[in-house]
């Protein structure tokens, strides 16, 4: 054994006693390193942002290693509790909540707001694997159905705020769930023909502006001045990095102010102008 080993074996015992992945735990530090030079940059090099990027990651280090201490067992027996508050929030939103940009997706504490949206990104999958774990696999079609309507409350609840993108993201986390079970391919492409079929009647219940968004998405050079502008000036940020980027601080879409919301929706944007190919694999692989 030498010194290195020996130096960092105390630190992986202290790290297991707290029920934390090394290997995982140093991934999320890089990220964290990585988005606070982005950050940084796109933010017209002020530390504030940063500063307060960082309050944020450690408030989520620090509840991740609460949650950690908690028994699997004691989730378990939680869940239920969770997706029940998580609903009920969604409920208080839609006759309660606080509107903004157009938008009612928030409850008013008075010094706090915050999103019961977000509850449910941990209470759905949760929720889903609670439903299966009692229940032979695979399971049968009125199971699937059940499980399937857990995943439609909360979602619907989300869309009509309106929060396609969040209710999308929920509802996928406990499709997921579902798939993970076991249920059989002919299942599967059963639901998924079902669901092309009832494309039709989800676009008529979509708001305009939703309509537009997927329109634009498929093709954004439709208004290249308006609704495609977002989409445009990313991918030209994107495509200007190359291979090697054009050098921390060094893009002009996001130093010259051509690039929206750059510190938020479109930071990746920033990212691959700056670092390129090359840093974009290297994102993605510590993601993976």
């Amino acid at each position: 054994m030498n010194d290195l080993d020996r130096e960092v074996m105390p630190i992986r015992a202290f790290l297991r006693r707290l029920s934390l992945d090394p290997l995982l735990l140093g991934g999320i530090g890089v990220l964290i390193a990585i988005s606070g030079v982005v950050l940084y940059s796109a933010s017209g090099q002020d530390s504030g942002a940063v500063i307060r990027q960082g309050m944020r990651f450690g408030l989520g280090l620090v509840m991740m290693i609460l949650l950690a201490q908690i028994g699997i067992r004691r989730l378990y027996l939680w869940t239920p509790a969770l997706y029940l508050l998580g609903v009920v929030l969604l409920l208080l939103v839609t006759l309660f909540g606080h509107s903004g940009k157009g938008a009612q997706r928030w409850l008013d504490l008075g010094f706090f707001k915050f999103q019961p949206a977000e509850v449910m990104k941990l209470g759905m999958p949760m929720m889903v694997a609670f439903y299966f774990s009692e229940r032979r696999l695979p399971p049968a079609w009125n199971e699937i159905f059940l499980a399937c309507l857990l995943v439609i409350v909360p979602v619907a609840l989300i869309y009509f705020q309106p929060d396609l993108g969040t209710a999308l993201l929920v509802g996928w986390s406990g499709i997921v769930v579902i798939f993970m079970a076991g249920i059989r391919w002919r299942t599967i492409f059963a639901t998924l023909a079902a669901g092309a079929g009832l494309v039709p009647v989800l676009w008529h219940f979509m708001h305009d502006y939703q309509r537009r968004r997927v329109l634009t998405f498929l093709n954004p050079e439709t208004d290249p001045l308006g609704a495609g502008y977002h989409i445009i000036q990313s991918e030209i940020a994107l495509g200007s990095g190359g291979v090697y980027g054009s050098g921390w601080m060094g893009g002009t879409q996001s130093q010259l102010a051509f690039l929206p919301e750059q510190t938020t929706d479109f930071i990746f944007s920033v990212y691959g102008e700056e670092f390129g190919l090359m840093g974009v694999l290297l994102l993605f692989s510590l993601y993976l």
